[in-house]
């Protein structure tokens, strides 16, 4: 999966800044006492059979490009999407995708 680094870097950037507010203001026991009534683990169960099929792709993804994966599903893991997004972000720039970006000259 390829994104551009501007896009990842327009969800990465106020999504953190949110969560860190969040996490400040009620605290990780708080945001789970959010989720303690059935609609609310109804959106917690989602998110964490989301969380981890997105890291069993990143762990693919590493895999097949010889990526270090760990420090990406801790973070998923802890952080959520903040730990996929960064993967995305700090991912290497394949070549077709670096040679589409060079001027042309001629």
């Amino acid at each position: 999966m390829s994104l551009p680094r501007s896009l990842v870097l327009l969800l990465l950037l106020p999504f953190t800044a949110y969560s860190v507010w969040v996490l400040e203001t009620v605290g990780y026991i708080g945001l789970l006492k959010a989720h303690m009534h059935p609609a609310g683990i109804q959106v917690f169960t989602d998110l964490v059979l989301m969380g981890l099929l997105v890291m069993v792709w990143m762990w693919r993804d590493a895999r097949a490009s010889g990526r270090t994966v760990w420090p990406y599903l801790l973070a998923t893991l802890t952080l959520g999407s903040i730990g996929a997004l960064s993967y995305l972000l700090l991912a290497p720039q394949s070549a077709k995708v670096a040679a589409s970006r060079q001027p042309v000259h001629g």
